[in-house]
């Protein structure tokens, strides 16, 4: 499996959140830590190839954060400074970090932000569409041009309060990435198989149902696989987990330039692994630091997992 990055390879679009977290972390309280959905899938996507960004920041938003994600090949561009303050979310993780509890929600500049794609942008192959609102999903794809691989995430909140509009989106996706709680909900069944087959009913060709801990599962038309989470010693901070899978996932299939299953497997324990670096540290700092011999050296343990020797 090539884990180089290829800044040769087909841009890969987000369009999500920046933020600043408050964290209360058992290992102690974390304030003003750079984060948002589109800067951890950015991170993870640039590991594998180039990236563009749409965002909206506040003018309180540190330049040294977004010069970082220059820095790592991400194209700033699309990134919108408004005047006022930047998204913040506050959330308190039980001492085993299976749990949290949102203490704060401030969206401040992103209670306005309608995502524009700057031209060199709208002809994209690969679009992430983070957990924004459906309108706005719809609004981003009403901008691009018959992008290869639309992937798109959701939430409870826009499942329970939107779900005429996520529907109308989910038409017009290939791929759904959703946790296990988001997957039942949204199909109104318990059983997780049932679910994931009911949602690719909807549109999504691939439905990516997202178990923390217990790994992730894929479920289309080749059937159900399962790409094991790496049994880590240390976990810090799981906030960002997710968007770190889903933007690697994204960054491996536009370095490979394909999304037949097989690739879309590797393109899954690639994103397990790299989302497992994001736990070890505070916010981004362990992506941050991520070097592809370490990517190597721990995905290669990870499909040990799956290697039952027989012969």
């Amino acid at each position: 499996m090539t884990l180089e990055r290829d800044a040769s390879a087909p841009p890969v679009l987000i369009v999500g959140s920046m933020a600043f977290d408050d964290l209360d972390l058992p290992s102690g309280p974390a304030r003003n830590i750079v984060g948002g959905s589109a800067t951890y899938a950015g991170l993870a996507a640039a590991l594998y190839a180039p990236v563009q960004i749409v965002a909206v920041v506040g003018a309180d938003f540190p330049a040294d954060a977004i010069g970082m994600l220059e820095s790592r090949g991400v194209d700033v561009s699309g990134i919108e400074r408004a005047a006022g303050k930047t998204f913040r979310w506050a959330g308190r993780y039980s001492p085993n970090l299976a749990s949290r509890e949102t203490l704060d929600t401030q969206l401040n500049v992103f209670a306005d932000f309608r995502p524009k794609l700057p031209e060199t942008f709208r002809a994209t192959k690969t679009l992430l569409l983070g957990n924004i609102h459906p309108a706005l999903q719809l609004e981003v794809l009403a901008q691009t041009r018959s992008p290869d691989l639309v992937v798109a995430d959701t939430m409870n909140f826009w499942i329970s309060g939107e779900k005429k509009l996520l529907l109308e989106v989910l038409a017009k996706v290939d791929v759904l990435v959703v946790n296990d709680e988001e997957v039942r909900q949204l199909s109104e069944d318990h059983n997780l198989k049932r679910a994931a087959k009911a949602v690719l009913r909807m549109g999504p060709k691939r439905v990516v149902v997202k178990r923390g801990d217990a790994g992730a599962m894929l479920f289309d038309e080749s059937g159900v696989f399962f790409a094991p989470a790496y049994p880590l010693e240390t976990e810090v901070d799981p906030t960002g987990a997710g968007d770190t899978f889903a933007g690697a996932v994204m960054g491996f299939l536009a370095r490979a330039q394909r999304t037949d299953s097989a690739t879309f497997r590797q393109a899954l324990l690639a994103g397990a692994t790299i989302a497992s670096f994001c736990v070890e540290g505070v916010g981004t700092s362990a992506l941050a630091d991520l070097t592809h011999q370490a990517l190597a050296a721990r995905l290669r343990e990870l499909m040990g997992l799956l290697d039952t020797g027989a012969r």
